[in-house]
């Protein structure tokens, strides 16, 4: 097993290090004991902000540069404990970038095949080792273009920083220029160890939305997405979600979460 990343060098190196966590007040509950048992016992921040076009009561979207490396902090929730009930020093985390729409996960293997036939040696999603922070036995599967893996300890600082190498207009119906690019998700599976010391019991998943540009086209929606939000009414504003520096990857049990079997092939 080989460790990746250090302690960190003295002062920020990211979007995180600068901010308070948490940073969204949705993450501190004011919850009754009983309710306090139903948290889950980790949550993820990715640290991109969220883009301010996103109205009230729609899931927040956060916008990448293909290739750029972005950091996904992996945090525990300290209000249930010292990680007792685990049983085991260490957690294991897939990270996987898949389809948001329906109509793209049912054929999401035929999607990814034509990608590959495309862009012969490249990769959907890969770890910036030298980057993160934490980690141990970081992999990445030849065959599983879309996805990593990594052991952490939750009573530890852990920091995974992702790249993302497909662009959200790749998967689109016609490619002509101007196309509305597709949604991806940022999707997190954590499990912890069985009786026989392999990592197969799920323990907790949760996913994001995301587009990804070709680079510094992230930075320039944003910007015009901004100037769009400055043009409208206070009133018009109030339908709008505030756009946070950060994103928490989504507490996940719904329906949209397909749970990835543990072990890269």
């Amino acid at each position: 097993t080989s460790g990746v990343g250090g302690e960190r060098p003295a002062g920020p190196r990211s979007l995180c290090d600068v901010l308070a966590l948490p940073i969204f007040k949705q993450e501190e509950p004011q919850l009754s004991p009983e309710n306090e048992a139903r948290l889950p016992p980790l949550q993820y921040v990715l640290c991109a902000a969220t883009s301010p076009a996103v109205k009230l009561h729609e899931e927040t979207l956060t916008y990448l540069n293909q290739g750029q490396s972005y950091e996904i902090r992996l945090l525990e929730n300290r209000k249930l404990g010292d990680f007792q009930d685990l049983n085991t020093k260490y957690v294991k985390s897939i990270i996987r970038v898949v389809f948001h729409d329906r109509r793209l996960q049912y054929t999401e293997h035929q999607q990814l095949e034509g990608w590959r036939w495309s862009r012969p040696g490249d990769r959907i999603l890969d770890i910036d080792i030298p980057l993160s922070v934490g980690i141990l036995d970081p992999r990445a599967s030849p065959t599983q273009l879309n996805a990593v893996e990594f052991l952490w300890d939750p009573a530890k600082r852990a920091s995974a920083f992702i790249q993302v190498h497909c662009i959200s207009t790749e998967f689109t119906p016609r490619k002509h220029g101007g196309e509305k690019g597709v949604p991806f998700r940022v999707q997190i599976d954590t499990f912890k160890q069985n009786e026989n010391g392999e990592y197969t019991e799920h323990l907790h998943s949760a996913s994001c939305q995301i587009k990804v540009f070709k680079p510094k086209g992230a930075d320039r929606k944003q910007k015009t997405d901004r100037e769009k939000m400055e043009k409208r009414t206070a009133q018009e504003k109030e339908k709008y979600q505030p756009n946070t520096p950060v994103n928490a990857v989504g507490w996940g049990s719904g329906p949209e979460l397909n749970l990835v079997k543990p072990g890269l092939a």
